[in-house]
């Protein structure tokens, strides 16, 4: 299949390593240093708990015109970067886009897609389970032994689903599809934001912040709190069992919060680092504005907020 990733930055870069592992023609749009390294050396990746390397040669290009037309587009970046690209990929020709990554407004930006294109666009949306960081001439990936990416519609179901199906048929990858991932997206950005108030309250020091047993209860709470917002507008909370976890089962989450702080993926994925400012930021917008409309108390996301190092509301 002939398939675009827009977005060459660690999940993009390792979602076409796949892509090109399973026999698809693959082609990459990267911008600036990242276009140089691709064009010199090709995907160079290291697989940090594989402890191996690879590099696949990709087409790379900088630019999408409205006549490159692809089978698939998978869109792998920021969130708030995805809203410089809409233009672009509403002008282009190809019909069947996919946006990987958190998202706090994934109606609006189907819906810009397919009022803006010259030919009918099916879109879905992704998250794809992995992490990692740049380094000069490489990116880290770390993952388990097998990545998947939850995926699906706003409230419906995918008729197109065989054509995705069909760009992993020769990988390792897992799809986990779902009907609503409005409500996945909304949940999973609940669950994140308290989890990353964690390393700004001791500037980025992991192993002190452990110890803090009253800011890892606070955080449990916060995530409760946020999973209260979205039911009193209406949304189910996405998978069940993460609502089940804040709520019934919070001493199994303050161990496992305990023991993932303190290991490296702990650093990697929970680090001051893990999640960019700008995203952090433009998440915490969406979260106010449900609160807003939720009109409920939200103490402990309330207190949490003192550690952020973004702006204060």
């Amino acid at each position: 299949m002939k398939i675009l990733v827009y977005g060459a930055g660690v999940l993009g870069s390792y979602l076409a390593h796949v892509l090109v592992r399973g026999g698809n023609n693959v082609t990459m749009l990267a911008r600036g240093a990242r276009l140089d390294e691709l064009q010199k050396n090709g995907n160079v990746i290291r697989h940090y708990f594989q402890f191996r390397t690879t590099a696949d040669k990709v087409h790379v290009i900088s630019e999408l015109q409205p006549e490159d037309i692809y089978d698939l587009v998978f869109v792998v970046m920021k969130y708030p970067d995805f809203h410089s690209v809409l233009p672009a990929l509403a002008a282009n020709h190809s019909s069947r886009v996919v946006l990987v990554g958190n998202n706090a407004n994934p109606t609006e930006m189907k819906d810009y897609l397919q009022a803006n294109s010259p030919v009918e666009k099916q879109v879905a949306f992704g998250f794809q389970v992995s992490g990692g960081w740049r380094e000069p001439g490489r990116m880290f990936c770390v993952r388990g032994p097998q990545v998947q990416m939850t995926i699906g519609g706003l409230g419906e179901d995918l008729p197109w689903r065989t054509v995705i199906d069909q760009a992993f048929v020769n990988t390792k990858y897992k799809l986990v599809y779902q009907q609503n991932m409005d409500e996945w997206l909304k949940s999973h950005f609940m669950m994140i934001l308290p989890l990353n108030f964690i390393a700004p309250a001791y500037n980025g020091d992991l192993r002190k912040a452990v110890k803090d047993n009253k800011l890892l209860h606070q955080v449990i709470a916060a995530v409760d709190e946020g999973h209260q917002v979205l039911e009193k507008l209406g949304y189910t909370v996405t998978p069940a069992s993460q609502l089940k976890l804040a709520r019934k089962q919070r001493k199994i989450f303050y161990i496992m919060l305990k023991i993932m702080l303190s290991t490296p993926v702990g650093k990697i994925l929970l680090g001051d680092k893990a999640v960019s400012a700008d995203e952090m930021f433009a998440l915490y917008q969406a979260f106010h504005d449900l609160k807003s409309r939720a009109n409920i108390p939200t103490p402990h996301w309330d207190a949490l907020e003192n550690y952020s190092p973004l702006p204060q509301r």
